[in-house]
């Protein structure tokens, strides 16, 4: 009798074992390899609730503002800049319209950047400030394609009165916009936070450097706007370059380009 149990046990024992080891083979196979999954972000399925299964590949390496990176290991500075990429994806913004100005516009800003020494990254800010867009004015006084205040502008050669304003002339402005990151970049030594002080003022950000004891862009508490403005750049960039990894379409785009400009007005 003691046997017969014993066999039994045995026998039950040996198939929950027989069960485990299939369950493990099943997953170990079916778990996605780096490779497979790198391409799989170069065929638009970038947007994903998990950062976890994108946060250690080489693309979410790769994501960088003038080829200063992202702290990586910081989860929550992983999952911002996730928040970010999916904003600004053509699934959940109207982004053709855009892409399609950045086409025609962001060489001529590239070129006078690069005579200046500026990298060439930072020819996305007037896509984040005004669209492309010139004539918008923010409540404050910002104008013209890099949104510049009235001083800064006058200060960096641009002429703003009640006959002319330069700010609305994009290669003016970006003339003096080069300028004026180069005066940045010769205080911060770093050109994230040089975008930080744009957005923020100079004066601002040191404080806020001082304050805190901290000088790395990713790691300082700063307002929504400043706090989010390099993550926005990147993303941007990132819907630029690779459109087709944020849900990019032809046939949207060149249906979008026809609208009316009144939509890249919006500031992102």
């Amino acid at each position: 009798m003691i046997k017969k149990q014993l066999l039994c046990c045995s026998a039950v024992l040996s198939l929950v074992l027989l069960s485990k080891l299939y369950s493990y083979n099943l997953v170990a196979n079916t778990e996605t390899p780096d490779a497979l999954l790198h391409d799989s972000l170069s065929q638009g399925e970038l947007l994903q609730e998990d950062i976890s299964n994108i946060r250690n590949t080489p693309y979410f390496a790769s994501l960088n503002f003038a080829d200063e990176t992202l702290p990586l290991g910081d989860r929550l500075i992983e999952k911002k800049m996730l928040k970010h990429l999916k904003e600004y994806s053509f699934a959940t913004r109207q982004s053709h319209l855009l892409h399609h100005k950045a086409l025609k516009t962001l060489p001529r800003v590239a070129t006078i950047l690069r005579q200046h020494g500026i990298p060439e990254d930072f020819k996305y800010i007037p896509l984040v400030e005004s669209g492309f867009t010139s004539g918008t004015t923010s409540h404050r006084g910002a104008s013209g394609y890099w949104q510049f205040m009235p001083n800064t502008a006058k200060a960096f050669g641009l002429r703003v009165d009640n006959v002319t304003d330069e700010r609305q002339d994009v290669e003016k402005s970006t003339l003096a916009a080069a300028k004026y990151l180069k005066a940045l970049y010769r205080e911060f030594n770093s050109w994230t936070l040089v975008a930080a002080a744009f957005n923020i003022g100079e004066g601002n950000l040191l404080r806020a450097i001082n304050r805190q004891n901290e000088d790395n862009y990713f790691r300082l508490k700063l307002n929504r706007e400043t706090g989010s403005y390099v993550y926005k750049l990147i993303s941007v960039k990132e819907i630029i370059e690779h459109p087709n990894r944020h849900g990019y379409r032809t046939n949207t785009l060149l249906a979008d380009a026809t609208d009316s400009d009144s939509h890249a007005s919006h500031k992102l």
